[in-house]
């Protein structure tokens, strides 16, 4: 299973940079893993285990403690507060994981890169989420643990952004890809958002 994470984490990476495809990503994290094992399979059963491995999580999201408590305060206690998700994954897989949780009812739309044609962190990705929501940047701000998918998007595209669950050298991270605020827990991440959206009403 480690070896699974990390295989998938790198491939992600080389999917964010342009230089492999979705179709390549998760043959290959499947390949790599039974090659280990030993087993030789073909393209063909590589994908199959891909898909029932994807229909699985589509089924079974898993909550963060605290995750519900938190959106319920956001949208309570911070006005005109609107949640989207923005993601490069699998819409079958996150749609799934967000309705199996019960998130959904927080959520006014999800886009995926994969409906949309272009994935984080890609500028063009955030400027048809921005359209589509009809919000100008200066309004919105984007929140995620990933360095080179949603706070360099954030970064390419001219939106303010907040790093979430940070780790390593936040600082230097901070500094190199233009991140506003940074949060290791809910409350911490509430406290940002209640100074970025008091911050963003008075330049507006």
């Amino acid at each position: 299973y480690d070896f699974f994470k990390r295989v998938n984490k790198d491939l992600w990476l080389e999917f964010e940079k342009g230089s492999i495809s979705k179709p390549e990503l998760f043959e290959t994290r499947f390949g790599r893993l039974f090659e280990v094992c030993g087993c030789a399979l073909t393209k063909e059963e590589l994908l199959k285990i891909n898909d029932d491995f994807i229909d699985h999580m589509s089924h079974h999201g898993v909550l963060m403690d605290g995750v519900t408590e938190f959106l319920e305060r956001v949208l309570g206690e911070i006005g005109g507060a609107r949640i989207y998700v923005v993601t490069n994954g699998v819409a079958r897989n996150a749609l799934g994981r967000i309705e199996s949780t019960g998130l959904d009812k927080y959520i006014c739309e999800v886009f995926v890169s994969e409906r949309l044609g272009v994935s984080k962190p890609a500028a063009e990705f955030f400027d048809i989420v921005t359209e589509a929501i009809g919000e100008p940047k200066e309004s919105c701000i984007v929140i995620g643990d990933s360095l080179t998918s949603d706070m360099l998007g954030a970064k390419n595209a001219g939106i303010a952004s907040c790093w979430f669950m940070p780790q390593g050298d936040t600082a230097r991270a901070m500094r190199e890809y233009g991140i506003g605020y940074a949060a290791s827990s809910y409350d911490e991440l509430f406290e940002v958002l209640m100074k970025w959206s008091a911050a963003a009403a008075s330049e507006n």
